[in-house]
């Protein structure tokens, strides 16, 4: 087997990010090290390649035809070694489990079956970080989370944990009354409940082609999760993942006026970096919630 001829590694680190940045000073600062170094290294590398990988043009830089085709290589292979390195620092089997995901999620459809993996699993704490933004799990202290999506996450393996579809719910007081609530049209005769900077309804209301009512009035929270309590308190209708308010749906404090009219299919995702599932934390997890997500998913299907 013949020897790898690599250049220099800081050589290479030095370039992949200045190629990211396309700026030399905001490849040192990410590297840590100064912009003469920085410049250094990228010199040094193309001395070795025998080729230019950038253009300079005045303050700013531009990739070669030669650059823009070496950057990808670089920039897969020090994924798949952050990839690597990150494994094998999670090897360790103590310590807590770190699960990200939504709020509501978490309250309503999670914590209230976290009691069946620590009678299971009464050696692994679980920790709960609720947001909602993408959380990066090779720089954040995060082992796993669930996500809602097309199930496409570069770099992430993804468990499909079950379908979903977001439904309009509402009190059972709604119901009856001046103004009953039997088709999507009689929406216009009531508040409709939002979550702050989404744009839910209108694309419900336009995938239902329903017309005449207005997707953009109503009250406005700060979560779905308040959204939600409003509804339950008789404020109006929201809109929820139907897995997320079926316990509510059990339970009767909302009701589907519209039944399980839905706008789109999406899913609900366990992710966690390629290769995580070696930790035993990790894939008892996994194990377990796929099995209650298997559960939850029958008992709709029998309603």
């Amino acid at each position: 087997m013949s020897s790898r001829r690599l250049p220099p590694l800081n050589a290479l680190r030095a370039f992949e990010a200045a190629g990211r940045h396309l700026s030399f000073t905001r490849a040192a600062g990410e590297l840590s090290v100064t912009q003469a170094a920085i410049s250094h290294q990228v010199r040094k590398l193309e001395e070795r390649l025998g080729t230019r990988l950038f253009e300079r043009h005045g303050r700013g830089l531009q990739l070669t035809d030669t650059g823009g085709m070496y950057l990808p290589f670089l920039r897969q292979a020090f994924d798949i070694i952050a990839d690597g390195t990150n494994v094998i620092i999670r090897q360790d089997t103590q310590g807590p489990l770190s699960v990200t995901m939504l709020a509501t999620f978490a309250i309503r459809w999670f914590i209230p079956r976290l009691r069946e993996f620590h009678r299971m699993h009464p050696d692994v704490e679980v920790r709960i970080a609720t947001t909602d933004r993408m959380v990066d799990f090779f720089r954040e202290d995060i082992d796993c989370g669930i996500r809602y999506g097309t199930g496409s996450w570069p770099g992430l393996d993804a468990v499909k944990l079950f379908e979903d579809r977001y439904v309009a719910v509402c009190s059972p007081d709604l119901l009856t009354g001046e103004r009953p609530l039997s088709v999507p049209a009689d929406l216009r005769h009531h508040t409709l409940l939002h979550e702050q900077d989404d744009e839910d309804w209108h694309y419900w209301l336009a995938a239902l082609h329903v017309e005449g009512v207005d997707s953009t009035g109503g009250l406005t929270f700060e979560s779905s999760e308040l959204a939600l309590e409003a509804a339950v308190a008789g404020l109006g209708v929201a809109l929820g993942s139907r897995i997320v308010v079926q316990a509510d749906l059990d339970y009767g404090r909302l009701v589907m006026p519209f039944g399980d009219l839905t706008d789109e299919d999406l899913s609900y995702w366990l992710v966690y970096p390629r290769g995580s599932a070696r930790k035993p934390n990790v894939s008892a997890f996994r194990d377990w919630l796929v099995e209650a997500a298997r559960q939850a998913d029958d008992a709709i299907h029998r309603l």
